[in-house]
């Protein structure tokens, strides 16, 4: 049951590397996803106001339609559709400000990985889908650690056109998917990237300077769920984020990444880089089934966990449904990857870049790469994992920011700690994410739900135990059993009118952090 008006103004997709943002400018006509209860009705809905469709979205049975204002105005009288405009976004990137230094692994090794793959765990069978800029098949990503060619091609959601060669011209997909995947090795013959054997494939939504929309999104992610079985498609990276404008379930891009979940794939998102603002967690990091994933930093100590936190730039939640997010944090402060030397981003900042290959830089978009890559590594090694029983495992063995029994960081800046790879892949740990909670009857608008964290006021929260009562330990983050038992990310309640939070309302600020630069921000 649904609580609150719908909200329906324009939405945008932003990499999470960066923010600078481009409203369409206003005009005759705009782009709208038009959705109604059936894609059947959608095309019907537009067809009466005499406007033309530009394409089926049947994901979330809706439609693409370049719609007047008074089309838009008559749509909205018929109170039987939702409009959402389709704007328009740029990702601008820079390094984190030094050269670039790759003679070293150092994510691998951080994160448990190197372990798994001295014991021959490097992500064999899994194919990862990188929703992003594209990739250049530079040689790290165009042959595995056997040296078997490993990239299926490219999905270009832009054109709708399906590509064999090089797709990317920015740098951001090439360098997030290097984390995922590199099979070079540095010189210590360590591989750099976290799962080196797994098969890629590129989904292209954003062009060549970062330009995207939410009807490319949604494109991508409903051929990815089309074409799974054929390419195996297990994890499915998305390393951008949107301000939130609507609640969870009502969000078009959110509704696809829900279905996504729904047909079997491991959904990684970025938490966003907007730091502790008002609802930090953005679309679709803010979908409660998936892997939301925040930053950490190493504090330049690559030897050493005692010192590293939270990158500051890192979202911090809850959601506004009272999820408790990022589930997880992974390191994303000042991380080498590949990258062109004439992609876009390089060109604009060559100063970040070692003069080679390899390109450093920061974000929480660097931090899901890792965690897609330890997510790969679970699957390999156990193929018959569920993407919620994925998530479990990697809650449980997460390691939480500690100093003695006090936390360093709150559960809703690092979720459950930082992702231990090795420990997730050889976990056994069940029923520990998304309990009590149907996405079949959330897709299907029956039923949505709330988190153990809600808002009984705009300066109030209130947790809920397991048990659905008021957690009343003033210091919440002393006991390191918060994380453990894992009450914050196990349960759900169904949404109803009998909540105390019912008549609120969504209070969405205007400041999308559009100045931010992370790379100079880490602390």
């Amino acid at each position: 049951m649904k609580l609150f008006s719908k909200a329906l103004p324009s939405l945008m997709v932003l990499a999470t590397t960066a923010f600078i943002i481009n409203q369409n400018d206003s005009s005759t006509e705009q782009n709208y996803i038009v959705m109604a209860d059936s894609l059947a009705q959608a095309k019907a809905e537009v067809q009466e106001i005499g406007a033309s469709i530009d394409h089926n979205l049947p994901i979330v049975n809706g439609v693409v339609a370049s719609l007047t204002e008074s089309q838009v105005a008559k749509l909205k009288e018929q109170g039987d559709v939702r409009l959402f405009a389709d704007s328009k976004v740029t990702l601008a990137a820079t390094g984190w400000g030094s050269r670039a230094k790759a003679s070293e692994a150092v994510v691998p090794l951080q994160t448990g990985v190197q372990n798994l793959h001295d014991a021959g765990i490097f992500g064999s069978g899994v194919t990862v889908a990188v929703l992003d800029t594209g990739f250049k098949t530079m040689n790290g990503l165009r042959v595995d650690a056997y040296g078997n060619k490993r990239v299926y091609g490219t999905y270009n959601a832009i054109d709708k056109s399906i590509l064999l060669m090089d797709e990317e011209q920015n740098g951001h997909g090439t360098h997030v998917t290097s984390i995922i995947s590199n099979s070079d090795k540095d010189i210590y013959n360590k591989y750099y990237g976290i799962a080196p054997n797994v098969r890629l494939l590129s989904l292209k939504a954003f062009d060549e300077n970062g330009a995207g929309s939410y009807v490319n999104v949604i494109d991508a992610i409903q051929w990815a769920i089309q074409y799974k079985d054929d390419f195996n498609i297990r994890v499915l990276n998305m390393s951008f984020s949107a301000p939130a404008q609507s609640l969870y379930w009502d969000d078009p891009v959110n509704i696809a990444v829900m279905k996504a979940w729904q047909a079997g794939i491991v959904v990684v998102a970025s938490a966003g880089n907007r730091g502790n603002t008002s609802n930090a967690i953005g679309v679709p990091g803010n979908v409660p089934y998936v892997i939301t994933v925040g930053a950490a930093s190493d504090n330049f100590t690559t030897d050493s966990a005692t010192d590293d936190f939270v990158a500051s730039f890192s979202s911090v939640g809850p959601t506004f449904e009272g999820f408790a997010k990022p589930e997880v944090v992974a390191y994303g402060g000042h991380v080498v990857g590949l990258m062109d030397k004439n992609a876009q981003i390089a060109k604009k900042y060559p100063e970040f870049h070692d003069g080679g290959q390899f390109y450093a830089m920061s974000g929480t978009s660097q931090a899901a790469a890792v965690v897609s890559g330890v997510a790969a590594l679970m699957i390999s090694y156990q193929p018959d994992l569920t993407p919620d029983q994925v998530k479990c495992r990697l809650l449980e063995t997460a390691q939480p920011f500690m100093d003695g029994d006090i936390a360093t960081e709150t559960a809703f800046a690092q979720g459950a700690g930082s992702v231990n790879a090795e420990a997730a892949v050889f976990s056994t740990a069940d029923n520990c994410a998304n309990q009590n909670m149907d996405i079949d009857a959330d897709i299907n608008d029956v039923a949505h739900y709330l988190g153990p964290v809600f808002t009984e006021s705009s300066s109030e929260m209130q947790i809920l135990d397991s048990s659905g009562n008021l957690w009343r330990d003033g210091n919440l983050w002393r006991d390191g059993n918060l994380w453990r038992d894992g009450n914050l990310w196990r349960d759900a309640y169904i949404a109803s009118e009998t909540d105390t939070w019912s008549g609120a309302q969504i209070n969405f600020t205007d400041n999308l952090d559009i100045a931010v630069n992370p790379w100079v921000d880490e602390e």
